[in-house]
């Protein structure tokens, strides 16, 4: 939602030259997939050197499945499409002039 408001009058300047909804729509989509797929990816990297610290300090043994990090990236991905549809769908649906006079 920060991402739109910050970026409002670039949403009117492409809307005014020809973009559609499902341009501004899929772009902003795209972008929160992005984030969410490497936030997911340095999550399981971080996680996982974690894990093998903690194992060498403290002498546990941690066994991390691909199942698990699947999961875990898959979820990473569904939260970022969730939580970037209403502001995604919140840029497609600004009015190009309204958006160019936004300060």
């Amino acid at each position: 939602l920060v991402s739109v408001t910050e970026r409002t009058r670039e949403i009117g300047l492409r809307k005014a030259v020809g973009a559609t909804q499902a341009d501004v729509l899929l772009q902003f989509l795209v972008e929160a997939v992005l984030l969410s797929v490497s936030g997911g990816v340095l999550g399981i990297v971080v996680g996982a050197v974690g894990a093998q610290l903690l194992s060498r300090t403290l002498g546990w043994a941690t066994i991390m499945s691909v199942q698990a990090a699947l999961l875990a990236f898959v979820f990473s991905v569904a939260v970022g499409v969730f939580f970037g549809y209403y502001p995604a769908r919140r840029a497609a649906s600004l009015h190009p002039i309204e958006a160019l006079r936004y300060e």
